[in-house]
């Protein structure tokens, strides 16, 4: 009997090696990136930008074969760690951002005599948090998956070491963040005491809906942890100065990847762990949307600057994503607002990289980041001011392009639920849309209505690496608002794995 139990005890884990192939390429990546960092010379560092870039690609490979197997759901580790349609969508959106983002860092970090093997190690370490994320179903997992993905964008954030201003950034989104994450773990420590499991499912049936006051601040502790990884107001304030004075290709990486990541987080914990606490986290989520939109639209209009504009205006799109949510708990709406969510992050991170490809290109021309550099920017470069117009009229939410059906499903969503909250929000939504054209509206101005600031009209040059993303993200960006099919095919595959059995 005894030899039973030690055999049962010291037994190796079932693994499931095509399931972890995405995280494995990706980790074989990280230490030949590191390795090569070693033994290459200086002149053929240059290497290591094409090691990271397929790398992610080949990383992509078996998430593609995986979703095409329709195998269902694969569970490992005591089902704490589950890839399955929604965590596929997911992992695919990341590694495809990553790449995007690869393309836009190429020359920027080449140029500027950066550390490019520690630069593509740190990045390839973080999107590695992200892809384990998506699967993580165990408190445990999802706080060392979100430290994996946080503590490699704090250090990307301060890269450039003799600059203040990006010193000034990654040390407040470093503070910032970790005040956060010791709110979330003293949440899950709760958690833990409460349900003695970190398994999320055991712990949602633990808690149920009868919620004691211990129950419900570690509900609401958890909950406040994640909304500082979405810049959720009042715990944006990172955000602004961190987006300005990191990297241009970092700060894209931020307001993409790593917010799109906290959002998955916090959809799992939420509809995994606490399915029957929706009486404290759908308060929490309607009043978070209304000031995140709110206040992140009445700071854009104020902005001067081309890259804090857009830091307030990712502020405010993270309060649209959060309206779905904010009604996530009624009866029959549970998997159209994780629809929703999960249709307005893949239409957001096609249509914001393409914004920053945008930034980076006019800055290597007018070397400046002002709103006011844009004055004249059609008169000699029409191809990239046609690009940017189809990008802002995307955040605008100004049909045929992707940005308005995101929109679309995240009202029809507060729609569906029907209760006076739900219509209160969309009005507050509706508004803050109208309010948001005012300052992508400016941008819009300045391109097609104002003369050139320094009379300035030589031609812009784009690097073949910004090309291929400004291409890739403006495809999307089309085709997702074209023939939205193709995004709502995506959002019922991760709706009807995601509302985990809601």
């Amino acid at each position: 009997m005894l030899s039973t139990i030690a055999t049962a005890a010291w037994s190796s884990p079932s693994i499931d090696y095509h399931a972890l192939a995405p995280e494995m390429i990706l980790g074989a990546g990280i230490v030949l990136l590191l390795l090569l960092d070693l033994f290459l010379s200086d002149a053929r560092k240059w290497l290591l930008t094409p090691v990271a870039s397929f790398t992610l690609l080949g990383a992509f490979i078996p998430v593609l074969t995986l979703a095409l197997n329709n195998a269902g759901t694969r569970q490992m580790f005591d089902g704490r760690y589950v890839i399955d349609d929604f965590s596929l969508v997911m992992k695919g959106m990341f590694l495809l951002a990553g790449y995007v983002i690869v393309l836009l860092a190429a020359d920027y970090i080449r140029e500027g005599d950066y550390y490019q093997g520690e630069f593509w190690f740190l990045m390839l370490s973080s999107i590695m948090g992200m892809v384990m994320m998506a699967s993580s179903r165990d408190l445990i997992s999802i706080f060392v998956s979100l430290e994996f993905l946080s503590i490699p964008a704090y250090m990307l954030a301060a890269w450039r070491k003799r600059d203040p201003r990006s010193n000034e950034a990654g040390i407040k989104y470093y503070l910032l963040g970790v005040f956060a994450s010791a709110i979330m773990l003293y949440g899950m420590s709760l958690l833990y005491g409460i349900t003695n499991s970190t398994k999320l499912t055991e712990i949602g049936a633990s808690l149920g809906s009868n919620l004691t006051s211990i129950r419900a601040l570690a509900v609401f502790f958890v909950v406040i942890g994640f909304a500082f990884k979405i810049s959720a107001v009042p715990f944006h304030t990172w955000a602004p100065d961190t987006y300005q004075g990191a990297p241009t290709p970092v700060t894209a990486f931020l307001s993409v990847a790593s917010k799109a990541a906290g959002f998955v987080a916090l959809v799992t914990v939420v509809y995994v762990g606490f399915p029957g606490a929706h009486a404290v986290w759908q308060p929490v989520f309607w009043i978070l949307s209304a000031a995140t939109m709110t206040l992140g639209n009445v700071m854009a209009l104020k902005q001067t600057s081309i890259v804090r504009m857009l830091a307030y205006s990712s502020i405010a799109q993270g309060g649209f994503i959060l309206m779905p949510l904010a009604v996530a708990g009624e009866a029959g709406v549970a998997q159209s607002a994780l629809r929703a969510v999960v249709t307005y992050l893949i239409v957001y991170a096609a249509t914001n990289l393409g914004v920053f490809a945008i930034v980076m290109v006019v800055a290597r021309k007018t070397r400046s980041g002002e709103i006011s550099s844009y004055g004249g920017l059609f008169s000699y470069a029409p191809g990239i001011a046609t690009l940017m117009t189809i990008f802002m009229a995307s955040l605008a939410g100004i049909p045929p392009f992707g940005g308005w059906f995101g929109k679309f499903a995240a009202f029809q969503s507060l729609v569906s639920a029907g209760t006076t909250w739900a219509y209160v929000l969309a009005i507050i939504g509706g508004v803050n849309s109208v309010v948001a054209f005012g300052y992508y509206g400016s941008i819009l101005r300045e391109m097609w209505m104002r003369p050139v600031p320094d009379g300035d009209t030589s031609p812009v040059s784009v690097k073949s690496s910004l090309a291929v993303a400004l291409g890739i993200t403006s495809i999307a960006t089309l085709l997702l608002g074209v023939l939205p099919g193709i995004v709502i095919h995506f959002g019922d595959i991760a709706g009807l794995a995601g509302a985990f059995g809601r």
